[in-house]
């Protein structure tokens, strides 16, 4: 069995730097992905992410290996506000309200503590989340697969065999090695877009962020864009089950959820000012923890310095944007499947008792609501989850014998 590397140790430069490059390779992809469908500066959104994530670690005292890029969860209210109404700096507003948000509720976590999470979120709420995490992504996996299913399954499989077969340090860098083969073959497919990397030489360096400061108080926006603060909530919430469940760890209570709420939220605030997106913690790059077993913060660091770094130089941002799609896709798979593969440990780890039918209606409705519905559906499977929880009853042992006596 691979030897897994902690949440504190730090490996040679010559070692974190490829695994802090691969968790920027995992991410950029998505998080280049939300401002291009918004009509904002995929530069930007890096330039945030990165300055995001810096912030994220350092008020989480480093003991959280998270992340940060852009949410999904506002795509229409971008959208609506800055390709439809041409009013940046009203969407910006809205993005310091999202972060103004989290950072209310890290002040009602900090006055009631975060030991109740535990109470009404056990395991197999949990578990049930976590794997609708992984799973209800999958869709976007396979869209992006089925741009070229030669070159997706290709990639795929080099991740796989990689992860499995390889030895020594390729063994822990399996996705960048797999992105890589996979963009060899998409160039030999005439599938790689060379023209716009041989064109950003003319302009090496650019500034990644252009509105600096560009607000404007507008009602409609913050309680357009505010109130989405519930998803990514419950979404980071769910990371952070998976991150303890992968690394053994509990965020949940230390360094605490308290402290992950405001990460996020002085991360969002600080995107809005430089015209970027809301932030979240990202499962694309829990994924990849889960395949390599090297859980350091250091790595994250050198993704985040990297992701600044990329934001700035025009050659090598257009090289990572060149990516074809099907590349992605291949990798996304794995990574979004072993989200779900990890909530079934979970479950599995706690020796959730399948028997009760309190357990099993939980899991169950969870399961429809998180993959069924399109839009938010983990916030409402996950809400869901917590209330039937609150609401029903454990039955009996003696009620459980009666049902197996009249089962048989």
């Amino acid at each position: 069995m691979m030897n897994e590397v902690q949440i504190n140790e730090r490996l040679p430069l010559t070692r974190a730097i490829p695994l802090g490059v691969q968790h920027l390779f995992a991410m950029t992809g998505s998080t280049i992905l939300v401002p291009f469908l918004t009509g904002l500066s995929p530069a930007t959104a890096l330039f945030c992410s990165g300055i995001g994530t810096i912030v994220f670690l350092l008020l989480t005292r480093s003991k959280v290996p998270a992340y940060l890029g852009s949410s999904f969860a506002f795509i229409a209210s971008l959208t609506a506000f800055i390709k439809d109404q041409h009013n940046l700096a009203s969407a910006m507003t809205g993005v310091l309200s999202v972060g103004i948000a989290y950072i209310l509720i890290y002040f009602i976590l900090r006055l009631f503590g975060t030991k109740w999470i535990n109470k009404i979120i056990p395991p197999v709420v949990a578990g049930s989340v976590v794997a609708i995490i992984g799973l209800s992504l999958t869709p976007v996996a396979i869209s992006m697969a089925g741009a070229n299913w030669i070159v997706a399954i290709f990639t795929l499989a080099v991740a796989i065999l990689v992860s499995v077969y390889a030895k020594g340090f390729p063994k822990v860098i399996p996705i960048l090695i797999a992105i890589v083969a996979g963009y060899i073959l998409a160039g030999f497919m005439g599938l790689v877009d060379t023209a716009k990397i041989i064109a950003s030489f003319k302009t090496p360096f650019v500034l990644p962020f252009s509105s600096f400061g560009t607000l404007n108080f507008n009602v409609t926006a913050i309680l357009t864009f505010a109130p989405l603060a519930l998803i990514t909530l419950i979404e980071d919430l769910g990371h952070m089950m998976i991150l303890g469940n992968i690394t053994h760890t509990d965020p949940i209570q230390d360094p605490g959820f308290d402290r992950v709420v405001l990460g996020n939220g002085l991360a969002t605030g600080i995107a809005s000012l430089f015209g970027g997106v809301p932030l979240t913690t990202y499962a694309e790059n829990i994924g990849v923890l889960a395949i390599t077993k090297v859980y350091s913060t250091f790595n994250i660091w050198i993704a985040a310095i990297s992701a600044i770094i990329l934001s700035t130089f025009n050659p090598l941002q257009a090289l990572i944007m060149s990516i074809p799609t099907p590349v992605m896709g291949g990798v996304v798979i794995l990574l979004f499947g072993m989200i779900g593969a990890a909530g079934l440990r979970t479950l599995i780890e706690a020796k959730v008792d399948f028997s009760q039918n309190k357990n099993l209606i939980i899991a169950a409705v969870i399961f429809a609501l998180g993959i069924g519905l399109t839009n938010h559906g983990i916030m409402f499977a996950t809400l869901a989850g917590i209330f039937l929880n609150l609401i029903l009853k454990a039955e009996t042992e003696e009620v459980l014998d009666m049902t197996k006596e009249a089962a048989k």
